[in-house]
């Protein structure tokens, strides 16, 4: 479960405003609390905050650590099935700096990054081949892809394998490779972080790994949306194409009536129709012609204009002619889209451990 706890005390640094290197501490001190200990699920919540609190209380200023009532908002906004009290809390943080002898200076990836973000582009490097000309703009950059894979090098584990100083260097090195900026190593970097490229190498693969994995992951959600959006538009579209059904009535003829559902197939402009109708009317009808009319169903218009014989004369019409569009819409569908799903909505049990009796 360290991803998800890994995600909760995201979610709540960002909402507390905590500054990267609050966040880091957190997450470093419930693994190494976590490693030596078997807890049950509700009381991980517990340790979670408590780190959240001791890490804050660390790095940030007095006004920006979250108070009690903040942290039991924000776990009801994360469907946490928790109430934390003032007691347990603070109880739960004395047993953490106890744990840790009371030293809570330990170092993170966060605590190196600014450091070696500071030469982290020279006057004489390369971009894509050609000099640099805004440094100020590449290093804006190149710090937000630093602080890219110092993100999600949290989210993996076995990134513990590696000091935390190292991972920061790899951080710099892995973007200045994603900006294609030569040599992807400088001496400079070298002497400030004492890593030469060997020591730094399988660290940066691990990274551009995860990179290359993240990009074809949300190339294939913008396809997913693409499409979905352009569902949604052709829906759209057609939703605003009125499907016009004619339909004919005259008074003095009740066969034409009842044959209505097989003139709605008729998909031809209103006015060929009523052009059409009208021919009809002015033909003489011979009592066959009729008979085959009322007996059969009209298939199509020009099943209609074979049967019609050319005008021997024009007759006057005696009764009203009734014309009734119909105009039939289809409702516009809605489609939502998924970007992704929650870790905080999960039931999960675990053994019982220290924390209990």
């Amino acid at each position: 479960m360290r991803r998800y706890f890994i995600d909760l005390l995201t979610v709540l640094s960002n909402h507390c405003n905590l500054c990267p290197v609050a966040r880091h501490l957190a997450i470093y001190l419930l693994d190494l609390f976590m490693d030596r200990y078997d807890i049950t699920v509700k009381q991980l919540h517990i340790v979670s905050f408590a780190c959240l609190l001791l890490a804050s209380k660390f790095e940030e200023k007095e006004d920006k650590v979250p108070k009690l009532e903040q942290l039991n908002n924000l776990a009801y906004v994360c469907s946490v099935n928790v109430v934390l009290n003032k007691k347990d809390l603070l109880r739960m943080e004395m047993l953490l700096l106890e744990n840790f002898n009371w030293n809570l200076y330990l170092p993170t990836p966060a605590h190196y990054i600014d450091y070696y973000l500071h030469v982290s582009i020279g006057e004489n490097d390369l971009h894509n081949g050609w000099p640099i000309t805004s440094l100020t703009k590449i290093k804006d950059f190149l710090e937000k892809y630093a602080y890219y894979f110092l993100d999600f090098s949290v989210q993996d584990h076995t990134f513990l394998h590696f000091r935390p100083s190292l991972i920061a260097a790899a951080c710099v090195c892995a973007s200045r490779i994603c900006m294609q900026i030569s040599p992807a190593w400088t001496t400079q970097l070298e002497l400030l972080t004492c890593y030469s490229w060997e020591h730094l190498a399988q660290c940066i693969e691990m990274m551009l790994i995860y990179y290359e994995n993240d990009i074809k992951e949300a190339s294939n959600i913008k396809k997913q949306v693409t499409i979905q959006y352009q569902e949604q538009e052709a829906v759209g579209n057609l939703s605003h194409q009125a499907t016009t059904q004619v339909l004919f009535q005259q008074s003095s003829y009740h066969p034409l009536a009842q044959h209505s559902a097989a003139l709605s197939q008729f998909q031809s402009p209103v006015q060929d129709l009523c052009s059409a109708y009208r021919d009809s009317l002015q033909a003489p009808r011979p009592s066959s012609v009729l008979a085959e009319r009322a007996g059969s169903p009209l298939r199509s218009y020009t099943a209609i204009q074979g049967s019609l014989r050319p005008p021997a004369h024009t007759l006057p019409i005696q009764t009203p002619v009734a014309v009734q569009v119909a105009l039939g819409t289809e409702p516009r569908h809605c489609i939502s889209v998924a970007y992704g799903s929650s870790y905080f909505s999960g039931h999960h049990s675990y053994a019982a451990g220290c924390f209990d009796g």
